[in-house]
């Protein structure tokens, strides 16, 4: 069976390849305004960064806040960020910083884990389900 296409429908597919080719090229050009404010915003975030950490106390030791929430000035730009990602205004109510889970541990707390774990006789276990 050989099929035809008609002018009219041939016509049809090209309007709506050029409507794609040319919503194609809008995502394109906003992406590339997208990566380039996240550079900047970056740029800026850092730089506030080592502003704040030359600001810090010397007895304060460097990476490591007094307290656990974060600067207005990056909140605010957290807040740009995300409003240029999502293409809606957006506002941040609370952020705080997370603490690694491998920064500090406890020493007393990671024994009391290793006698726990050295508690359990499991090959007494194994033996009594082969018997």
């Amino acid at each position: 069976m050989k099929s035809t296409v008609t002018a009219s429908e041939l016509e049809s597919l090209r309007e709506q390849v050029d409507s794609l080719t040319a919503s194609l090229e809008e995502l394109r050009r906003q992406t590339a305004e997208q990566s380039k404010t996240v550079a900047e915003l970056t740029a800026r975030l850092s730089e506030a960064a080592s502003l704040r950490a030359k600001a810090a106390s010397p007895a304060q030791a460097p990476g490591k806040p007094k307290h656990s929430s974060v600067a207005p000035e990056i909140m605010s730009m957290i807040a740009a960020a995300v409003t240029e990602f999502l293409g809606k205004k957006v506002r941040i109510r609370s952020a705080r910083m997370l603490q690694s889970p491998y920064e500090v541990i406890n020493p007393w707390a990671q024994q009391g884990r290793v006698s726990i774990q050295a508690s359990h006789i499991l090959a007494m276990g194994r033996m009594r389900r082969e018997s």
